[in-house]
């Protein structure tokens, strides 16, 4: 069992709603009429219709970054060409360069086979999917279980953001919203496994921990074990702590699933939702 506690990023009493989210508010737990489950099927088609647009301009914005990276990575590999001839010309003391030139060009274009320091990780485009998909998204600033004024994918509305409660943005500005926040996932993440390398999946795997829980919450005194792990370079061991079920004292089901699709991607890069594809996000039976 996970020692990650059910306290969310505000580091206060848990506020992680029943469908594994950090902030969307659940509504309460009442038998449904007829008309309640109507409702409730429109308001989860609306939902997955919104993470799905969210998602196409996620990508469209992604590939146009990615192309600027491809660009990147064949000047790397133009460097490895000039190393190589230089290396033919000069002997043995140019293949140093060689090999640095080649390892440069496999870390570069191989973020899943090769570990690196987690300095020079971000979150991938599938990760950034998978919390649209998991965190749902947003478009008008509303209060939170704890009356916090939130938007976008689970972003908490600063001052500096300009925003009130029922506020509307655009999904242009939920983007951009998501990269704020998703930087500070990642430094956390940084910050808490220091030197250890990690495969691109098993970064997103904690980038995803601590966007869900806060870095609070994944500190030697909050999550001993998981902070054991780390130090001793026991990569199953930081699996087995990636759980994370509990919200305001009892099991949730999104979190279940989520915890699930957690430790597939650190453990197989697979990103994929593990709900069958007729349960909700937060678990329940679709009718």
């Amino acid at each position: 069992m996970s020692s990650v506690t059910s306290q969310d990023k505000r580091s206060g009493p848990s506020l992680v709603s029943a469908d594994g989210s950090s902030h969307p508010p659940a509504p309460p737990r009442t038998t449904p009429t007829a008309a309640q489950k109507e409702l409730g099927s429109a308001l989860q088609w609306m939902r997955m219709e919104m993470v799905q647009e969210f998602n196409r301009r996620l990508r469209r914005k992604s590939s146009a970054d990615r192309r600027a990276r491809e660009l990147g990575n064949r000047m790397i590999k133009r460097k490895a060409a000039l190393a190589m001839s230089a290396a033919v010309m000069a002997a043995s003391p140019g293949m140093v360069d060689l090999d640095r030139a080649s390892y440069s060009v496999s870390v570069a274009t191989n973020p899943y086979d090769v570990r690196m320091p987690a300095f020079t990780l971000t979150a991938s485009e599938a990760m950034k999917e998978a919390l649209a998909e998991e965190e749902g998204v947003r478009l008008t600033v509303y209060r939170d279980v704890a009356g916090y004024p939130t938007v976008g994918v689970g972003h908490l509305v600063t001052p500096e953001d300009n925003l009130k409660v029922g506020d509307r943005i655009s999904y242009e500005r939920a983007l951009a919203l998501l990269e704020g926040d998703l930087k500070t996932a990642e430094e956390g993440v940084r910050n808490l496994v220091g030197d250890l390398a990690l495969y691109q999946n098993e970064f997103d795997a904690l980038v995803d921990l601590v966007y869900n829980v806060g870095s609070g919450n994944v500190s030697e005194r909050e999550s001993p074990r998981l902070n054991k792990a780390i130090a001793e370079r026991d990569y199953q061991g930081i699996a087995d702590e990636l759980n994370y079920h509990h919200a305001g004292g009892s099991v949730a089901n999104g979190l279940v699933f989520r915890s699930e699709r957690r430790a597939a991607i650190f453990q197989e890069a697979a990103y994929s939702d593990p709900r069958p594809a007729h349960m909700s996000v937060s678990g329940n039976i679709r009718t």
